[in-house]
Protein backbone atom coordinates (compact mmCIF):
# COMPACT_ATOMS: atom_id res chain seq x y z
CA UNK A 1 0.00 0.00 0.00
CA UNK A 2 3.20 2.53 0.84
CA UNK A 3 3.79 1.82 -2.63
CA UNK A 4 0.64 2.66 -4.35
CA UNK A 5 0.25 6.09 -2.53
CA UNK A 6 3.98 6.99 -3.59
CA UNK A 7 3.29 5.92 -7.16
CA UNK A 8 -0.11 7.85 -6.94
CA UNK A 9 1.22 10.92 -5.31
CA UNK A 10 5.04 11.62 -6.87
CA UNK A 11 4.06 12.07 -10.34
CA UNK A 12 2.09 15.21 -8.76
CA UNK A 13 4.64 16.37 -6.76
CA UNK A 14 6.90 16.13 -9.56
CA UNK A 15 4.81 17.99 -11.93
CA UNK A 16 4.68 20.76 -9.16
CA UNK A 17 8.21 20.77 -9.01
CA UNK A 18 8.15 22.21 -12.59
CA UNK A 19 5.89 24.68 -12.20
CA UNK A 20 6.87 28.44 -12.17
CA UNK A 21 6.34 30.22 -8.66
CA UNK A 22 2.97 32.22 -9.98
CA UNK A 23 1.38 28.95 -10.98
CA UNK A 24 2.20 26.83 -7.66
CA UNK A 25 0.86 29.44 -5.38
CA UNK A 26 -2.33 29.89 -7.35
CA UNK A 27 -2.82 26.01 -7.09
CA UNK A 28 -1.63 27.03 -3.03
CA UNK A 29 -4.51 29.05 -2.80
CA UNK A 30 -6.75 26.17 -3.95
CA UNK A 31 -5.28 23.64 -1.92
CA UNK A 32 -5.98 26.59 1.50
CA UNK A 33 -9.57 26.42 0.40
CA UNK A 34 -9.47 22.26 0.54
CA UNK A 35 -7.29 21.87 3.63
CA UNK A 36 -8.86 24.76 5.57
CA UNK A 37 -12.15 25.46 4.54
CA UNK A 38 -13.10 22.13 3.49
CA UNK A 39 -11.49 19.31 5.62
CA UNK A 40 -10.58 21.52 8.76
CA UNK A 41 -7.17 20.15 9.08
CA UNK A 42 -6.05 19.89 12.86
CA UNK A 43 -8.21 23.78 13.16
CA UNK A 44 -9.07 22.79 16.82
CA UNK A 45 -5.80 22.06 17.42
CA UNK A 46 -4.84 25.12 15.99
CA UNK A 47 -7.00 27.17 17.58
CA UNK A 48 -6.32 25.60 21.11
CA UNK A 49 -2.85 26.39 20.91
CA UNK A 50 -3.62 30.38 19.94
CA UNK A 51 -6.46 30.22 22.62
CA UNK A 52 -3.93 29.41 25.08
CA UNK A 53 -0.71 31.26 24.05
CA UNK A 54 -2.83 35.51 23.19
CA UNK A 55 -5.31 35.26 25.70
CA UNK A 56 -4.75 38.82 25.30
CA UNK A 57 -6.21 38.69 21.68
CA UNK A 58 -9.71 38.96 20.40
CA UNK A 59 -11.01 35.89 18.49
CA UNK A 60 -11.31 38.28 16.01
CA UNK A 61 -7.34 38.34 16.13
CA UNK A 62 -6.69 35.07 16.80
CA UNK A 63 -9.22 33.90 13.66
CA UNK A 64 -6.75 36.15 11.32
CA UNK A 65 -3.40 34.89 12.56
CA UNK A 66 -5.17 31.21 11.68
CA UNK A 67 -6.29 31.91 8.45
CA UNK A 68 -2.55 33.68 7.41
CA UNK A 69 -1.36 30.58 9.21
CA UNK A 70 -3.04 27.76 7.14
CA UNK A 71 -1.85 29.69 3.80
CA UNK A 72 1.28 29.90 4.65
CA UNK A 73 1.17 25.99 5.73
CA UNK A 74 -0.27 25.53 2.26
CA UNK A 75 2.74 27.71 0.54
CA UNK A 76 5.25 25.71 2.43
CA UNK A 77 4.51 22.63 1.56
CA UNK A 78 4.35 23.26 -1.98
CA UNK A 79 7.31 24.86 -1.78
CA UNK A 80 9.15 21.95 -0.25
CA UNK A 81 7.90 19.90 -3.32
CA UNK A 82 9.25 22.76 -5.61
CA UNK A 83 12.66 22.48 -4.33
CA UNK A 84 12.66 18.69 -6.41
CA UNK A 85 13.13 21.76 -9.89
CA UNK A 86 14.25 24.86 -8.15
CA UNK A 87 17.40 25.74 -9.76
CA UNK A 88 20.01 27.25 -7.70
CA UNK A 89 20.07 30.94 -8.64
CA UNK A 90 16.08 31.22 -7.76
CA UNK A 91 17.41 29.67 -4.60
CA UNK A 92 19.80 32.16 -3.93
CA UNK A 93 16.89 34.96 -4.57
CA UNK A 94 14.40 33.47 -2.73
CA UNK A 95 16.42 32.48 0.48
CA UNK A 96 19.14 34.85 1.41
CA UNK A 97 21.24 34.32 4.06
CA UNK A 98 22.38 37.63 5.73
CA UNK A 99 25.26 37.26 7.96
CA UNK A 100 26.47 34.74 6.58
CA UNK A 101 29.86 35.68 8.06
CA UNK A 102 29.27 35.12 10.75
CA UNK A 103 28.94 31.25 10.05
CA UNK A 104 32.21 31.66 7.82
CA UNK A 105 33.72 32.71 10.49
CA UNK A 106 33.38 29.89 12.81
CA UNK A 107 34.38 27.95 10.43
CA UNK A 108 37.58 29.39 9.66
CA UNK A 109 38.30 29.44 13.34
CA UNK A 110 37.74 25.55 12.66
CA UNK A 111 34.94 25.50 15.41
CA UNK A 112 31.92 22.49 14.72
CA UNK A 113 28.78 23.94 14.84
CA UNK A 114 25.23 22.77 15.58
CA UNK A 115 22.20 24.51 13.52
CA UNK A 116 19.01 24.90 16.39
CA UNK A 117 15.87 25.99 14.07
CA UNK A 118 12.21 26.07 15.52
CA UNK A 119 9.35 25.12 13.21
CA UNK A 120 9.07 28.54 11.70
CA UNK A 121 8.43 30.75 8.66
CA UNK A 122 10.68 27.92 6.40
CA UNK A 123 13.12 25.50 7.47
CA UNK A 124 13.49 23.53 4.04
CA UNK A 125 15.12 25.41 2.11
CA UNK A 126 17.95 26.10 4.77
CA UNK A 127 19.95 23.40 3.34
CA UNK A 128 20.57 25.82 0.24
CA UNK A 129 23.66 26.74 3.04
CA UNK A 130 25.76 24.39 1.86
CA UNK A 131 26.55 25.96 -1.31
CA UNK A 132 28.48 28.85 1.03
CA UNK A 133 30.14 27.02 3.30
CA UNK A 134 32.98 24.28 3.24
CA UNK A 135 32.10 21.90 6.28
CA UNK A 136 30.29 18.49 6.24
CA UNK A 137 26.83 18.87 6.90
CA UNK A 138 24.86 16.41 8.60
CA UNK A 139 20.56 17.01 9.82
CA UNK A 140 19.28 15.21 12.29
CA UNK A 141 15.59 13.96 11.40
CA UNK A 142 12.74 12.01 12.28
CA UNK A 143 11.78 9.26 9.65
CA UNK A 144 8.68 8.92 7.73
CA UNK A 145 6.65 5.50 8.35
CA UNK A 146 5.77 5.20 4.21
CA UNK A 147 9.99 4.40 3.07
CA UNK A 148 9.36 5.76 -0.25
CA UNK A 149 8.26 9.19 0.82
CA UNK A 150 10.89 8.91 3.78
CA UNK A 151 13.76 8.63 0.74
CA UNK A 152 11.71 10.90 -1.16
CA UNK A 153 12.30 13.72 2.05
CA UNK A 154 16.00 12.57 2.33
CA UNK A 155 16.70 13.12 -1.66
CA UNK A 156 15.20 16.79 -1.51
CA UNK A 157 16.69 17.89 1.45
CA UNK A 158 20.00 16.23 0.45
CA UNK A 159 20.11 18.15 -3.18
CA UNK A 160 22.76 20.60 -2.20
CA UNK A 161 25.00 17.87 0.01
CA UNK A 162 23.64 17.55 3.12
CA UNK A 163 23.65 13.70 4.89
CA UNK A 164 20.57 13.13 6.69
CA UNK A 165 20.86 10.73 10.32
CA UNK A 166 18.19 9.26 12.36
CA UNK A 167 18.03 10.46 16.09
CA UNK A 168 19.05 7.63 17.72
CA UNK A 169 22.31 7.16 15.18
CA UNK A 170 23.37 10.97 15.93
CA UNK A 171 25.50 10.69 18.64
CA UNK A 172 27.97 7.93 16.93
CA UNK A 173 27.93 9.65 13.62
CA UNK A 174 28.68 12.65 14.87
CA UNK A 175 31.71 11.40 16.74
CA UNK A 176 32.58 9.50 13.92
CA UNK A 177 32.78 12.28 11.49
CA UNK A 178 34.78 14.54 14.30
CA UNK A 179 37.46 11.36 14.65
CA UNK A 180 37.64 11.20 10.93
CA UNK A 181 39.08 14.95 11.17
CA UNK A 182 35.81 16.64 9.34
CA UNK A 183 34.82 19.99 10.13
CA UNK A 184 30.64 19.41 11.11
CA UNK A 185 27.88 21.50 10.96
CA UNK A 186 24.70 19.76 12.54
CA UNK A 187 20.77 21.02 11.65
CA UNK A 188 18.21 20.32 14.34
CA UNK A 189 14.85 20.91 14.45
CA UNK A 190 14.40 21.54 18.22
CA UNK A 191 11.17 22.73 19.41
CA UNK A 192 9.17 19.71 19.30
CA UNK A 193 7.57 18.80 22.98
CA UNK A 194 9.65 15.40 23.92
CA UNK A 195 7.48 12.46 24.99
CA UNK A 196 6.80 13.06 28.37
CA UNK A 197 9.13 10.20 30.10
CA UNK A 198 12.09 11.36 28.62
CA UNK A 199 11.32 14.89 29.76
CA UNK A 200 14.70 16.42 31.90
CA UNK A 201 14.31 19.86 31.96
CA UNK A 202 10.98 22.12 31.54
CA UNK A 203 11.04 25.63 31.15
CA UNK A 204 8.24 29.21 30.17
CA UNK A 205 7.29 28.98 26.63
CA UNK A 206 4.74 31.51 25.72
CA UNK A 207 3.83 31.85 29.46
CA UNK A 208 3.16 27.95 29.66
CA UNK A 209 5.86 26.23 31.59
CA UNK A 210 6.06 23.09 29.36
CA UNK A 211 9.04 20.14 28.68
CA UNK A 212 11.16 21.27 26.64
CA UNK A 213 14.08 19.08 24.22
CA UNK A 214 17.66 19.15 25.38
CA UNK A 215 19.02 16.89 23.07
CA UNK A 216 20.81 20.04 20.90
CA UNK A 217 22.44 21.24 23.82
CA UNK A 218 23.94 18.00 24.90
CA UNK A 219 25.56 16.76 21.86
CA UNK A 220 26.68 21.01 21.60
CA UNK A 221 28.74 20.31 24.81
CA UNK A 222 29.46 16.57 24.50
CA UNK A 223 31.38 17.41 20.99
CA UNK A 224 32.46 20.47 21.03
CA UNK A 225 30.23 22.39 18.84
CA UNK A 226 28.89 25.87 18.74
CA UNK A 227 25.00 26.22 19.18
CA UNK A 228 24.06 28.86 16.63
CA UNK A 229 20.36 29.92 16.76
CA UNK A 230 19.10 30.63 12.94
CA UNK A 231 15.83 33.09 12.79
CA UNK A 232 13.79 33.42 9.55
CA UNK A 233 11.88 35.91 8.40
CA UNK A 234 9.13 35.82 5.70
CA UNK A 235 9.57 38.66 3.98
CA UNK A 236 7.57 38.21 0.55
CA UNK A 237 5.04 34.95 -0.43
CA UNK A 238 8.13 32.19 -1.79
CA UNK A 239 11.10 34.92 -0.18
CA UNK A 240 12.85 34.68 3.33
CA UNK A 241 16.01 36.10 5.36
CA UNK A 242 17.79 34.16 7.86
CA UNK A 243 20.16 34.98 9.66
CA UNK A 244 22.88 33.55 12.36
CA UNK A 245 22.58 34.13 16.41
CA UNK A 246 25.41 32.74 18.50
CA UNK A 247 23.62 31.06 21.75
CA UNK A 248 27.13 30.42 23.29
CA UNK A 249 30.64 30.85 22.30
CA UNK A 250 32.00 28.31 25.13
CA UNK A 251 28.84 25.54 25.52
CA UNK A 252 30.87 23.75 28.14
CA UNK A 253 30.97 27.10 30.18
CA UNK A 254 27.36 27.44 30.27
CA UNK A 255 25.21 26.60 33.21
CA UNK A 256 22.96 23.27 31.71
CA UNK A 257 20.13 23.59 30.06
CA UNK A 258 20.75 27.61 29.66
CA UNK A 259 21.16 27.15 25.96
CA UNK A 260 17.93 25.13 25.34
CA UNK A 261 16.17 27.89 26.95
CA UNK A 262 17.99 30.55 25.04
CA UNK A 263 16.66 28.76 22.02
CA UNK A 264 13.40 28.55 23.26
CA UNK A 265 13.32 32.05 23.98
CA UNK A 266 14.66 33.16 20.95
CA UNK A 267 11.70 30.93 19.36
CA UNK A 268 9.06 32.88 21.19
CA UNK A 269 10.34 36.21 20.09
CA UNK A 270 10.30 35.33 16.89
CA UNK A 271 6.74 34.01 17.22
CA UNK A 272 5.32 36.88 18.93
CA UNK A 273 6.79 39.06 15.92
CA UNK A 274 4.90 37.22 13.07
CA UNK A 275 2.66 34.31 14.58
CA UNK A 276 1.13 33.47 11.59
CA UNK A 277 4.17 31.86 10.54
CA UNK A 278 5.36 29.29 13.26
CA UNK A 279 4.19 25.41 12.94
CA UNK A 280 0.57 25.88 15.38
CA UNK A 281 -0.64 22.41 13.97
CA UNK A 282 1.88 20.60 16.43
CA UNK A 283 0.62 20.06 19.95
CA UNK A 284 3.29 21.67 21.76
CA UNK A 285 1.83 22.78 24.69
CA UNK A 286 0.05 19.32 25.52
CA UNK A 287 2.15 18.30 28.65
CA UNK A 288 0.78 21.59 30.35
CA UNK A 289 0.38 21.32 33.97
CA UNK A 290 2.01 18.15 34.37
CA UNK A 291 5.36 19.49 35.56
CA UNK A 292 7.47 18.41 38.61
CA UNK A 293 7.10 20.60 41.24
CA UNK A 294 10.42 22.16 41.00
CA UNK A 295 9.68 23.63 37.74
CA UNK A 296 6.43 24.83 38.74
CA UNK A 297 5.47 28.39 38.64
CA UNK A 298 4.88 29.94 41.27
CA UNK A 299 1.42 31.88 41.55
CA UNK A 300 1.65 35.68 40.81
CA UNK A 301 1.85 37.79 44.42
CA UNK A 302 -1.13 39.66 45.31
CA UNK A 303 -0.34 43.26 44.92
CA UNK A 304 -0.76 45.39 47.89
CA UNK A 305 -1.59 48.62 46.37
Amino acid sequence: MQLVVYILVYPLLWLISRLPFKVIYFISDGVYVLLYKIIGYRKKVVRNNLALVFPEKSEEERLLIEKKFYHHLCDMFLEMAKTLGITNKQMKKRYVFTNVEVFQKLENEGKHVMIIMPHYASWEWVFSLNSMVKSKAYAIYQPIQNKYFDKLVRDIRSKYGTTLIKTFESRKIIADAKQRGELITVGIISDQSPMLHRARHWANFMDVVVPIHVGAEELCKSHDMIPVYLKVNKVGRGFYEASFKILAENPNEVENYNISEAFMHETEKAIREAPEYYFWTHKRWKHMGKAPKEFQQEPAKASNS
